[in-house]
């Protein structure tokens, strides 16, 4: 009897592993609370090492030998398994390439309201010589603060954005910041009265009215808290839907990591037509939330992704600005033209 516990521990122990490691296949990618877990698979190999310590420490026991080997096995596996993951999408890169005549730089930065100055936002922006500048948490009165002083710095850009109620709270307000060079923008009426977009918090889709600029997607979805799934799954399909056609290019933070976006993607994009940019320049793996823990260990949330107009050339994750009030770390990537 002990012996039948013991196997059938074993492989509940295996499934929970495999689970964890590759949620698309049993297609609980984002179900509560295997969303929230995937998020820091970095934790995860670290949990699992931890589980192989003291399944060898176990084994010691006689009687308890036999389930102790099997559990070590399923997290030595399972480890390698996560650690291989994350290798494959990138530990760190902190270089860009040098700025060519039609490339563009692309900054997303989740400010958490006015935890962040604007002046800090514009120094940040204009040292990394953005183009497009995505703040979700942002209002438009801080978004023109921001334009102001990247303005004062010999860095024009103009400022949009949508907002959820007539209060202007941070967490209902997204700003976009776009660089005159790219011609002037109009954030679309559907996403900016509401009627399509994201469920909680607001997106932005700016569309070209003059110039021969791409779509832009200041992206902002609902965290996927236990109450706020189903909005969170509504806000991922959304910000897919917004990739469905030619030269997109999106921004911000989607509260999800590509572990979640399983089924979103078309013509072997990672979201609608879009690709996802930080994992195709090293930088996949690195956690952009919180600021809290080392960016090894924490989720990497916020993302660059574009169509494939666009080829990605380089990102960074800058730490730091750890300390400069934000839970997020801003994120640059550079898009150079596909052809």
């Amino acid at each position: 009897m002990r012996r039948l516990v013991g196997i059938l521990a074993a492989v509940l122990c295996a499934v929970a592993a495999a689970v964890l490691t590759w949620p698309p296949f049993f297609h609980l990618e984002r179900t509560y609370p295997i969303a929230q877990i995937v998020s820091f698979r970095s934790l995860m190999v670290v949990g699992f090492g931890v589980v192989l310590v003291l399944a060898l420490l176990l084994a010691i026991a006689r009687p308890l030998r036999g389930f102790a080997a099997a559990l070590a096995i399923i997290a030595l596996v399972a480890g390698v398994a996560n650690a291989g993951i994350l290798v494959s999408r990138g530990m760190g890169s902190d270089t860009l390439p040098a700025k060519g005549a039609d490339s563009i730089r692309v900054m997303t930065w989740n400010t958490a309201g006015a935890a962040t100055s604007p002046d800090d936002i514009a120094r940040t922006a204009v040292a990394m010589d953005a183009d497009i500048v995505t703040l979700p948490e942002t209002t438009i009165a801080t978004g023109e603060q921001v334009a102001l002083a990247m303005r004062a710095l010999g860095h024009r850009m103009w400022a949009y954005h949508t907002q959820y109620g007539a209060h202007g709270w941070d967490a209902s307000s997204t700003t976009l910041l776009i660089s005159p060079r790219l011609g002037t923008y109009s954030v679309i009426e559907s996403s900016a009265d509401g009627t399509s977009n994201t469920s909680t918090v607001p997106s932005a889709v700016a569309m070209p009215t003059s110039g021969s600029g791409p779509v832009i997607v200041a992206a902002h979805a609902v965290a996927p808290r236990q109450e706020y799934m189903q909005r969170w799954r509504h806000d991922l399909q959304w910000i897919a839907d917004q990739c469905a056609a030619k030269d997109v290019i999106l921004a911000g933070d989607f509260n999800a990591t590509v572990d979640h976006m399983s089924g979103f993607g078309v013509d072997g994009g990672t979201m609608g037509r879009c690709h996802d940019a930080v994992g195709a320049t090293g930088n996949g793996a690195v956690g952009t939330w919180p600021t809290s823990l080392p960016a090894w260990a924490g989720a990497p949330i916020d993302h660059v992704m574009a169509t494939s107009d666009w080829k990605a050339t380089g990102s960074v994750i800058l730490r730091s600005l750890d300390g400069k009030g934000s839970d997020h770390r801003p994120l640059v990537v550079q898009l150079d033209p596909a052809n």
